[in-house]
């Protein structure tokens, strides 16, 4: 028999005043371990509302989302991924460091009826990923109808330390959703009016409640926000705190006491709570939306231009329960207390970044609220190559927001430590590998990064908005890490900025492009060792190095430029 995704543990009928609650007990999703994994993305329809089904797309034997991926670090992987949603489509592994061709973004294409066979090594630490559909155009239309699903990877570290691994027992997956529904129960992947809350594929709300039995004992929530734009400031009620452990790439330092943690689409936290004495009790999960700041997609709703659509979801800017957490006793051999440390985060120092790229985020202006958006004035386009950057690189990104709307921006391939906002120190709980930032509006956030082990001149990884709606209307760039060190031009047309003369015997000169600033020029050896820096001349004197092949860099306001030349 079919096993469906929403199983109805109890529904218990109460009037309050002149309505009904129903409450719901969430589904802790089946696990999917070993070498050999099969994922078969199908149509199906859950009853989330009466009258008509809702039409989803859901993985195996589920009607909505999917297994859960059990991984180990240092382990093969051999997957199948099979079609038969009746549309192309593919899978992305969010957060995963895999080469080009597993990585599931754009230029990978599962037709209908057929399948995707990726192979990688899980080379990533122990931490909380997801999966979901990364096909150009139709992110946010498959995503939202169900076809995602939650990744866990254990790593011999993360075992030994006394904290919740029992999944489903003491380790809970908490995948939590809001969409638009159309009045035939349709889920709608534009849809800024967003008030239908789901966890694990259970409704939250309007008439229903999910609640989760946990025992009473110290507990492990991993908080993956799967929504297509809404962020959710999570907390307890009562201001109950917690013990927040794990970023989107792996374990922090050690437990954060907290009563808040905000979490945007595509992001994921891992936190502890201490039930211990509350056998009986109940507790709710909350968003405590009413102190998100204004322009933050779920938090209180901002005055629109005119031409605008109206962002008036009955969930912004008002707090609201998303899950009761319901005591039941103690399981054997309880975890009763946060450890006092979990593992060594050794961020990387500013000082070895190689180059820094400028991304500004922009809108056709300062009253859009819904797009287009764009990267340095551009849209998404597949045959477009943004960044040529070297493997083995470090790398600082500079964003800015130049709109209204807070942006979480996801990219792949990478894990990055964020080094600040708007050149103020980030908050202890992002001081951890990440691979989604959220920037608010007229903000800059900067992030560090180094591209190692893959090297693909022709697949390239992406970065976007993880908002899906602005995703999929092309606020999307792409690289790709290149074998050769010394890397390629910049992305520009720079017929005009050749260097002459080549070969050199003295002065090296270079013509900046119409309309452009020199930020910076630097002379680094074939290894990458810094041997000059210029000034906002239009030449430098290299007589002083040895004959040999070195590497001019130019940055400036519109690219980076990186080139061979030969001194005689």
């Amino acid at each position: 028999m079919k096993k469906h995704w929403l199983i109805l543990v109890a529904i218990i009928g109460f009037i309050k005043g002149a309505s009904a609650q129903i409450q719901l007990a969430i589904p802790i999703p089946d696990t999917l371990s070993g070498t050999s994994l099969q994922l078969t993305m199908h149509e199906d329809s859950v009853s989330f509302f009466p009258g008509a089904k809702t039409h989803t797309l859901a993985f195996n034997q589920y009607a909505y989302l999917g297994p859960t991926l059990m991984l180990h670090k240092g382990q093969q992987v051999n997957m199948t991924v099979s079609n038969h949603i009746n549309d192309t489509t593919n899978v992305h592994w969010h957060g995963m460091h895999v080469a080009a061709v597993n990585d599931g973004g754009p230029h990978t294409m599962i037709m209908q009826d057929m399948e995707w066979n990726p192979s990688f090594t899980v080379l990533d630490r122990a931490s909380t990923y997801w999966y979901h559909p990364h096909f150009h155009g139709k992110t946010a239309k498959q995503a939202i109808r169900g076809a995602a699903g939650m990744i866990i990877v254990h790593d011999v570290d993360e075992l030994a330390l006394p904290i919740p691994h029992r999944y489903g027992v003491d380790d809970f997956p908490i995948v939590v959703q809001c969409a638009q529904f159309d009045s035939l129960n349709q889920p709608m992947p534009l849809g800024m009016q967003d008030s239908t809350l789901l966890v694990n594929g259970t409704r939250a709300n309007n008439g229903y409640e999910a609640f989760l039995p946990v025992p009473a004992q110290v507990i492990r929530l991993r908080l993956l926000n799967a929504s297509g734009e809404r962020s959710f400031l999570f907390g307890f009620t009562n201001n109950m705190s917690f013990g927040i452990i794990g970023s989107d790439g792996g374990l922090l330092a050690a437990p954060l006491n907290a009563t808040r943690i905000r979490i945007s689409p595509g992001e994921r936290y891992e936190i502890l709570i201490d039930l211990s004495g509350r056998e009986g009790q109940s507790l709710s999960l909350m968003s405590y939306a009413s102190e998100l700041p204004v322009g933050t997609q779920g938090g209180p709703t901002m005055e629109m231009g005119e031409g605008n659509p109206p962002m008036d979801s009955p969930l912004n800017g008002i707090d609201f329960n998303i899950l009761r957490l319901e005591v039941q006793a103690a399981t054997n051999n309880p975890i009763i207390a946060f450890p006092n440390a979990l593992v060594q985060v050794t961020p990387i120092p500013e000082s070895q970044a190689d180059i820094t790229r400028t991304i500004a985020m922009t809108a056709d202006n300062a009253l859009v609220m819904d797009g287009p958006f764009y990267f340095n004035g551009l849209l998404y386009d597949m045959e477009r190559i943004d960044y040529h950057i070297p493997i083995n690189s470090t790398e600082i990104w500079s964003i800015s927001n130049q709109t209204m709307v807070a942006h979480p921006f996801h990219i792949h391939m990478v894990q990055f430590y964020v080094l600040d906002r708007d050149g103020n120190p980030v908050s202890q709980h992002e001081r951890g590998r990440k691979d989604v930032v959220m920037i608010h509006p007229n903000e800059t956030v900067r992030f560090i990064a180094r591209f190692e082990t893959f090297a693909d001149t022709t697949i390239p990884y992406v970065y976007h908005c993880h908002i899906l709606m602005h995703e999929d209307a092309g606020m999307m760039g792409q690289f790709v890490v290149v074998p050769d060190p010394l890397g390629i031009e910049s992305v520009s047309d720079i017929t005009e900025s050749k260097l002459y003369p080549q070969p050199t015997n003295d002065l090296l000169r270079w013509n900046l492009l119409p309309n452009e600033q020199q930020e910076a020029l630097e002379i680094r050896s074939i290894s990458g060792q810094l041997l000059l820096k210029g000034s906002t001349e239009s030449f430098i004197d290299v007589q002083c190095l040895p004959a040999g092949m070195y590497v001019f860099q130019l940055q400036t306001s519109q690219r980076t430029q990186r080139t061979r030349f030969i001194k005689n």
